[in-house]
């Protein structure tokens, strides 16, 4: 006896992809054990590093304080530790004298990771609690007839949608009680998440309020001004109809389970149904990913495995920066650098065009949209870009090419989503502004635009590249 307290009598409520206090089953089975509680962020690194890329670092930042605070307000703290949870849980189980540690289940490698950890905490006498929360339906739920994972999105939305309704959503627990003897934490200043020279996350700051204060409100100014014309305006980068969820549901900072019910209560027909669904293809993702562990690395279809991907640097430092010379695209990489986030439709154009007009393995833009993404996911980020290459489920066939003209005059008719994060084409009028090198000189003049020095060249001729790309990729073996 300690304290009056019996041996493993605290609890620990390990956090990670779920910094939320409202429907996080694990917290609030926690609180509702009664015993003293002790809340826990480990920062997992890989050889030394943070797991995460540098614009996650800066939100991860900005929602730990947003979440210690809420804690706080509640009686415990919330307490940082960086390095190896399977070394982490046990010292800090050891020293509050916790029996459990509850926590919500993680897919794919971090799954296998926590049943392991739950080995290591069981010989340690402690017992990990897994919960589930972050998925509308779990993975070994939804299954085929013959018990196979859906390979299709098409038949896995359908077996979803005829499902009953997800769980209703948790309160947010009150007054938690603190666990006795709670280690110290280190300092979420100390971790030194967020950048400083340069600091390049003005525009990040300008965009979004990381947290599940954020994550609340961002969803409620949607069902209330978006959701009516979300069918419509979905693909219209150049129009402000999406949600923006995605970054606060990567982080738990809001649970799928909330939308889906707000969804629900507020919209019939069209408009919400095309919403919920493009939900479920989050859980989609996640499904595969936990039955295909490796699928941010490995082509899900072996076929692609010998495809020969270029490696010009020259080409993908120019798709990098914006400066293909194709405005759509540039517009696109653009507003990924400036916000750490870019509209669904348009990293679909420049998806493509990475993989099927520079002939870049996908696996490369993969890696780039997982430094600069906010909402960079271990499953959406790599089950889109194996669509967008056609090496995936579901993917999109391997001769649907994305024309960036088209795409571009299509979903931004007006050019306004061009003019704002391309601003040195802004004066040129629609019919040029995604074709601006078939401009005459006398229309580039007048708008100022002096191309290959104030905007680029194509760095490749589509028609040529698409071409080129349909022919590589007939020369796969068939399956």
């Amino acid at each position: 006896m300690t304290g009056g307290r019996r041996e493993g009598e605290a609890a620990i409520v390990w956090l990670r992809d779920d910094l939320r206090l409202a429907d996080n089953p694990a917290l609030h089975e926690a609180a509702r054990s009664g015993r003293p509680i002790l809340v826990l962020f480990v920062l997992e690194e890989v050889g030394g590093e943070p797991s995460r890329g540098a614009a996650s670092l800066w939100w991860l930042h900005h929602s730990l304080a947003a979440l210690g605070g809420a804690l706080e307000q509640r009686g415990v703290e919330l307490v940082l530790r960086r390095g190896d949870p399977a070394r982490v849980l046990p010292e800090t189980a050891k020293a509050c004298r916790a029996g459990r540690v509850y926590c919500n289940r993680r897919y794919g490698r971090a799954g296998r990771r926590d049943r392991d950890i739950a080995e290591t905490l069981r010989d340690e006498g402690v017992e990990l609690v897994l919960f589930s929360a972050n998925l509308l339906h779990d993975p070994e739920r939804l299954l085929t007839r013959s018990g196979t994972p859906y390979r299709v999105f098409t038949p896995f939305w359908k077996a979803l949608a005829a499902e009953a309704p997800p769980r209703s959503p948790l309160p947010a627990p009150g007054r938690l009680e603190p666990a006795p003897d709670a280690p110290r934490g280190e300092d979420l200043a100390d971790w030194h998440l967020l950048p400083t020279m340069p600091d390049w996350a003005g525009g990040l700051r300008e965009a979004w309020e990381p947290g599940e204060h954020g994550g609340r409100e961002r969803l409620r100014r949607f069902v209330e001004s978006r959701l009516g014309n979300y069918a419509e305006g979905r693909d219209r980068p150049d129009r402000d109809d999406t949600s923006g969820l995605s970054p606060h549901l990567h982080f738990g900072e809001i649970s799928p389970v909330q939308v889906w019910h707000a969804i629900d209560r507020h919209a019939t027909g069209r408009n919400g149904e095309k919403f919920l669904s493009e939900l479920a293809w989050r859980d989609f993702s996640y499904h595969l990913l936990d039955h295909s562990p490796d699928l941010g690395e490995a082509n899900f279809n072996e076929r692609f495995d010998a495809f020969p991907w270029d490696r010009n640097e020259k080409a993908l430092e120019a798709w990098r920066t914006g400066r293909t010379g194709y405005p759509i695209v540039d517009a696109g990489m653009r507003q990924l650098w400036h916000q750490g986030w870019m509209h669904n439709r348009v990293r679909l154009i420049v998806g493509s065009f990475l993989v099927k007009d520079l002939m870049i393995d996908w696996r490369v833009g993969a890696a780039w949209f997982w430094d600069t993404l906010v909402d960079a996911d271990p499953a959406n980020n790599a089950a889109s870009w194996q669509w967008v290459a056609g090496s995936g489920a579901d993917a999109a066939p391997y001769f649907r090419i994305f024309n960036p003209v088209l795409q571009g005059e299509r979903h931004d008719p007006e050019g306004d989503y061009v003019r704002r994060w391309v601003p040195e084409l802004s004066r040129l009028p629609k019919r040029w502004i995604h074709k601006p090198w078939q401009a005459p000189e006398d229309v580039l003049a007048e708008a100022g635009v002096r191309l290959g020095d104030t905007y680029p060249r194509p760095v490749v001729d589509h028609s040529v590249a698409r071409q080129r790309a349909l022919a590589l990729f007939q020369e796969l073996p068939r399956a």
